[in-house]
């Protein structure tokens, strides 16, 4: 089972847990809530799990031009 984390803007991935188990509350799922987890945390059929994160560079981006808050995606 692998935690990946991506970039919800440009796909990128951030990093990468190899583990058989994982304690979640160690990661800080468990400071989300319901709906963050829905929007955030994908389970995949191979048993993975996809983290939608934010990398360093789009963060950047994101503190230059606020205004792309507004965008779902601003990355083309």
């Amino acid at each position: 089972m692998s935690v990946v984390y991506k970039c919800r803007h440009c796909g990128h991935v951030i990093g990468e847990i190899n583990e058989q188990v994982v304690d979640t509350t160690i990661l800080g799922w468990n400071n989300l809530s319901d709906e963050e987890r829905k929007e955030m945390i994908q389970y995949k059929s191979n048993g993975d799990v996809h983290i939608q994160a934010i990398c360093e560079n789009c963060e950047e981006t994101l503190g230059t031009y606020p205004e792309y808050h507004e965008l779902d995606y601003f990355i083309q």
